[in-house]
C-alpha cells in the first residue's frame, strides 16, 4: 500500500503546471551550492520590475544523516532570522518532529511553532502548534487513501478564540499518469483540479474554484512540453483571458534558465503586459 501525499500536497501536480516555470514581473536568481562537509547553502534574490523593490533570502541546511537531524538557519531582506531543527524516523518510523522559530530584531517580535508528522501505508497525519501570546493556535490535518482514493480534512483551532478558524474537507483520486482532486473550504470554497501526464513528454493540467455567493467560476487550463531532456515550454490561460507562457532551458549542469510572459489578453494594445527572467545555478 502507498504513502498518500499531506493535505498541503494533495492536488500538487496540477498546481505545479500552473505556477512551476513562470516568474512575471520579476528578475530572479537563485544559487545551490553545498560545502566538502555536507553544508548546503541556497541563495535566492529577487527584483520585482513594477516596484523596483529587492528581496533577498540566505539558508543554511545540515543533515546529521545517522541521527535523522537536519538543522536549518534562515534569514531574510526583511531582516527576520529563523531556526529549524527537525528529526525524522528516529523516535517511531514514518514519525517527524520539528521545532521552528523565527525572531525579527528590529520589531522585537518572535514565535515559535512545533510540528509534528506521520505516514504510514494508507495514512498521513500532521499536528502544529503556533505559540503565540494570546493562545496557541493548533493545526491538524490527515489524509487516507486505499486503492487510489484518497480524502482528507484540515483544521485550525485558535485556543485564543476558542473557535475553529479554518475547517477544510477533501477528496480525490490518482493513478500513474492521473490524478482528480476536490475541495471544500470552510463551507465556501469550492475547487478542483485534473491532472494527466498525456506522454513522457506532454502533462496538461485543469482547474477551476467558485466562491459561494459569487456569480463567477474561475477556470484555468494548463500544459508542459519537454521539446528534448534540456528545455521544456510551458503555457496556461484562465478565464480572464490572461495567458501566461514560460520557456525553460538547462544551459549546462547546474545552470537553468526561464524566460516567461504574462499577457492580457483583453487589453492587448493598451499594454501593462508582464515579463520575468530567471536563473538557478547549481554546484
Amino acid at each position: 500500500m502507498a504513502i498518500p501525499p499531506s493535505y498541503v500536497d494533495l492536488g500538487k501536480p496540477a498546481r505545479d503546471i500552473f505556477n512551476k516555470g513562470y516568474g512575471f514581473g520579476l528578475v530572479k536568481l537563485d544559487v545551490k551550492t553545498k560545502s566538502a562537509s555536507g553544508v548546503e547553502f541556497t541563495t535566492s534574490g529577487s527584483s520585482n520590475t513594477d516596484t523596483g523593490k529587492v528581496n533577498g533570502s540566505l539558508e543554511t541546511k545540515y543533515k546529521w544523516a545517522e541521527y535523522g537531524l537536519t538543522f536549518t538557519e534562515k534569514w531574510n531582506t526583511d531582516n527576520t532570522l529563523g531556526t529549524e531543527i527537525a528529526i525524522e524516523d528516529q523516535i517511531a518510523k514514518g514519525l517527524k518532529l520539528t521545532f521552528d522559530t523565527t525572531f525579527s530584531p528590529n520589531t522585537g517580535k518572535k514565535s515559535g511553532k512545533i510540528k509534528s508528522a506521520y505516514k504510514r501505508d494508507c495514512v498521513n497525519l500532521g499536528c502544529d502548534v503556533d505559540f503565540d501570546f494570546a493562545g496557541p493556535a493548533i493545526h491538524g490535518s490527515a489524509v487516507f487513501g486505499y486503492e487510489g482514493w484518497l480524502a482528507g480534512y484540515q483544521m485550525t483551532f485558535d485556543s485564543a478564540k476558542s473557535k475553529l478558524t479554518r475547517n477544510n474537507f477533501s477528496v480525490g483520486y490518482r493513478t500513474g499518469d492521473f490524478q482528480l482532486h476536490t475541495n471544500v473550504n470552510d463551507g465556501a470554497e469550492f475547487g478542483g483540479s485534473i491532472y494527466q501526464k498525456v506522454s513522457d513528454s506532454l502533462e496538461t493540467a485543469v482547474n477551476l474554484a467558485w466562491t459561494a455567493g459569487s456569480n463567477s467560476t474561475r477556470f484555468g487550463l494548463a500544459a508542459k512540453y519537454k521539446l528534448d531532456p534540456t528545455a521544456s515550454i510551458s503555457a496556461k490561460v484562465n478565464n480572464s483571458s490572461l495567458v501566461g507562457v514560460g520557456y525553460t532551458q538547462t544551459l549546462r549542469p547546474g545552470v537553468k534558465l526561464t524566460l516567461s510572459a504574462l499577457i492580457d489578453g483583453k487589453s492587448i494594445n493598451a499594454g501593462g503586459h508582464k515579463l520575468g527572467l530567471g536563473l538557478e545555478l547549481e554546484a
